[in-house]
Protein backbone atom coordinates (compact mmCIF):
# COMPACT_ATOMS: atom_id res chain seq x y z
CA UNK A 1 0.00 0.00 0.00
CA UNK A 2 1.35 3.75 -0.62
CA UNK A 3 1.86 6.22 1.90
CA UNK A 4 -0.87 8.12 0.60
CA UNK A 5 -2.74 5.04 1.29
CA UNK A 6 -1.90 4.23 4.82
CA UNK A 7 -2.20 7.88 5.43
CA UNK A 8 -6.19 7.69 4.37
CA UNK A 9 -6.68 4.52 6.22
CA UNK A 10 -5.36 5.88 9.15
CA UNK A 11 -7.73 9.24 8.78
CA UNK A 12 -10.90 7.46 8.06
CA UNK A 13 -10.04 5.23 11.82
CA UNK A 14 -9.62 7.75 13.76
CA UNK A 15 -12.97 9.62 12.18
CA UNK A 16 -14.74 6.33 12.80
CA UNK A 17 -13.19 5.97 16.28
CA UNK A 18 -14.08 9.43 16.78
CA UNK A 19 -17.80 9.04 17.63
CA UNK A 20 -17.04 6.09 19.84
CA UNK A 21 -15.03 8.07 22.43
CA UNK A 22 -17.77 10.30 23.86
CA UNK A 23 -21.24 8.83 23.02
CA UNK A 24 -22.67 10.41 26.30
CA UNK A 25 -26.37 11.55 26.29
CA UNK A 26 -27.16 15.04 26.38
CA UNK A 27 -30.05 16.31 28.14
CA UNK A 28 -32.11 19.33 28.68
CA UNK A 29 -33.06 20.37 32.15
CA UNK A 30 -36.79 20.01 32.43
CA UNK A 31 -38.67 23.25 33.88
CA UNK A 32 -39.82 21.75 36.95
CA UNK A 33 -37.15 21.17 38.86
CA UNK A 34 -36.13 21.65 42.59
CA UNK A 35 -33.94 23.06 44.59
CA UNK A 36 -34.15 23.01 48.28
CA UNK A 37 -32.35 24.23 51.47
CA UNK A 38 -32.96 23.33 54.71
CA UNK A 39 -31.42 23.85 58.15
CA UNK A 40 -32.99 24.59 61.71
CA UNK A 41 -33.56 28.16 60.21
CA UNK A 42 -33.65 29.12 57.04
CA UNK A 43 -35.14 26.69 54.18
CA UNK A 44 -36.47 27.70 50.97
CA UNK A 45 -35.68 27.41 47.31
CA UNK A 46 -33.68 28.44 44.48
CA UNK A 47 -35.85 29.06 41.43
CA UNK A 48 -33.18 29.32 38.39
CA UNK A 49 -31.31 26.69 37.43
CA UNK A 50 -29.27 26.72 34.24
CA UNK A 51 -26.57 24.29 32.71
CA UNK A 52 -25.31 21.48 30.12
CA UNK A 53 -26.07 17.22 31.37
CA UNK A 54 -24.27 15.15 29.59
CA UNK A 55 -24.78 11.47 31.15
CA UNK A 56 -24.75 7.95 29.91
CA UNK A 57 -25.11 4.99 32.77
CA UNK A 58 -22.78 2.66 30.42
CA UNK A 59 -20.13 4.91 29.97
CA UNK A 60 -19.51 7.23 33.10
CA UNK A 61 -16.13 8.30 32.07
CA UNK A 62 -17.70 10.68 29.13
CA UNK A 63 -20.62 12.09 31.28
CA UNK A 64 -20.40 15.76 32.39
CA UNK A 65 -22.49 17.99 34.80
CA UNK A 66 -21.82 22.27 33.96
CA UNK A 67 -24.73 23.86 35.74
CA UNK A 68 -25.52 27.35 37.74
CA UNK A 69 -27.65 28.10 40.40
CA UNK A 70 -28.61 31.95 40.11
CA UNK A 71 -28.18 33.64 43.39
CA UNK A 72 -30.37 35.93 43.04
CA UNK A 73 -33.39 33.81 42.79
CA UNK A 74 -33.11 32.35 46.32
CA UNK A 75 -36.71 32.85 48.20
CA UNK A 76 -37.21 31.63 51.69
CA UNK A 77 -40.80 32.73 51.55
CA UNK A 78 -39.78 35.84 53.59
CA UNK A 79 -38.91 39.22 51.73
CA UNK A 80 -36.43 40.52 54.63
CA UNK A 81 -34.71 37.50 54.61
CA UNK A 82 -34.36 37.29 51.09
CA UNK A 83 -32.80 40.49 51.01
CA UNK A 84 -30.42 39.23 53.49
CA UNK A 85 -29.52 36.24 51.98
CA UNK A 86 -28.77 38.03 48.70
CA UNK A 87 -26.63 40.81 50.52
CA UNK A 88 -22.89 41.05 50.89
CA UNK A 89 -22.86 39.88 54.15
CA UNK A 90 -24.45 36.67 52.91
CA UNK A 91 -24.19 35.47 48.99
CA UNK A 92 -23.20 38.97 47.97
CA UNK A 93 -25.28 38.01 44.46
CA UNK A 94 -24.05 41.09 42.74
CA UNK A 95 -20.88 40.01 43.12
CA UNK A 96 -21.00 36.72 42.78
CA UNK A 97 -24.44 36.12 40.91
CA UNK A 98 -24.48 32.10 40.58
CA UNK A 99 -23.38 28.99 42.38
CA UNK A 100 -21.01 26.26 40.14
CA UNK A 101 -20.76 23.12 39.59
CA UNK A 102 -18.58 21.66 36.70
CA UNK A 103 -17.34 17.89 37.43
CA UNK A 104 -14.76 16.08 36.69
CA UNK A 105 -15.30 12.39 37.58
CA UNK A 106 -18.30 9.87 38.14
CA UNK A 107 -18.34 6.50 40.37
CA UNK A 108 -21.31 3.61 40.67
CA UNK A 109 -22.16 3.96 44.34
CA UNK A 110 -24.26 0.88 46.31
CA UNK A 111 -26.84 4.12 46.17
CA UNK A 112 -26.68 5.30 42.72
CA UNK A 113 -23.83 7.25 41.38
CA UNK A 114 -21.33 9.67 42.91
CA UNK A 115 -20.04 12.83 40.93
CA UNK A 116 -16.53 14.97 42.23
CA UNK A 117 -15.93 18.18 40.70
CA UNK A 118 -15.38 21.60 41.65
CA UNK A 119 -18.30 23.51 43.48
CA UNK A 120 -18.08 27.26 43.53
CA UNK A 121 -19.62 29.81 45.79
CA UNK A 122 -19.52 33.13 46.86
CA UNK A 123 -15.87 33.07 44.15
CA UNK A 124 -14.23 30.03 46.39
CA UNK A 125 -13.85 26.57 44.87
CA UNK A 126 -13.12 23.59 46.20
CA UNK A 127 -13.69 19.81 45.52
CA UNK A 128 -17.00 17.95 46.28
CA UNK A 129 -18.05 14.82 45.70
CA UNK A 130 -22.51 14.95 45.59
CA UNK A 131 -24.50 11.52 45.50
CA UNK A 132 -26.97 11.09 43.20
CA UNK A 133 -29.98 9.01 41.88
CA UNK A 134 -31.28 8.35 38.19
CA UNK A 135 -34.25 7.28 37.60
CA UNK A 136 -37.22 7.72 35.48
CA UNK A 137 -34.87 10.46 33.84
CA UNK A 138 -34.78 12.62 37.29
CA UNK A 139 -31.42 12.99 38.76
CA UNK A 140 -32.07 13.26 42.68
CA UNK A 141 -29.75 14.41 45.56
CA UNK A 142 -29.24 15.01 48.49
CA UNK A 143 -26.12 16.32 50.40
CA UNK A 144 -24.87 19.18 52.89
CA UNK A 145 -22.85 22.30 52.73
CA UNK A 146 -20.96 23.70 55.32
CA UNK A 147 -21.58 27.47 54.31
CA UNK A 148 -18.25 28.59 56.45
CA UNK A 149 -16.41 26.61 53.69
CA UNK A 150 -17.69 29.09 51.07
CA UNK A 151 -17.18 32.27 53.72
CA UNK A 152 -21.01 33.01 53.78
CA UNK A 153 -22.28 34.65 56.32
CA UNK A 154 -20.41 35.31 59.44
CA UNK A 155 -20.15 33.09 62.74
CA UNK A 156 -20.46 35.56 65.33
CA UNK A 157 -23.68 37.86 65.96
CA UNK A 158 -27.58 37.33 64.98
CA UNK A 159 -25.44 34.81 62.27
CA UNK A 160 -24.36 32.59 64.35
CA UNK A 161 -28.09 31.32 64.68
CA UNK A 162 -27.90 29.87 61.56
CA UNK A 163 -26.31 27.15 61.34
CA UNK A 164 -23.12 26.20 59.81
CA UNK A 165 -24.23 23.09 57.64
CA UNK A 166 -27.36 23.67 55.57
CA UNK A 167 -29.03 20.48 53.58
CA UNK A 168 -29.75 20.76 50.08
CA UNK A 169 -32.88 18.51 48.51
CA UNK A 170 -32.46 18.60 44.64
CA UNK A 171 -34.44 17.10 41.85
CA UNK A 172 -33.84 17.89 38.24
CA UNK A 173 -36.38 15.94 35.39
CA UNK A 174 -34.41 16.18 32.15
CA UNK A 175 -35.61 15.11 28.69
CA UNK A 176 -33.22 14.44 25.36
Amino acid sequence: MTKVGYVGMILAIISLSAFTFNNSVSWRIADDYSIKFSSKNPSGVFTKLTGDIEFDEDNLSASKFDVKIDVASINTGNGMKNRHAKGAKWFDAEQYPTINFTSEKFAKSSTGYEVTGMLEMHGIKKEFTMPFTFKDNVFESSFTVNRTDFNIGATKGMAKKVPLEITLDIAVPVTK
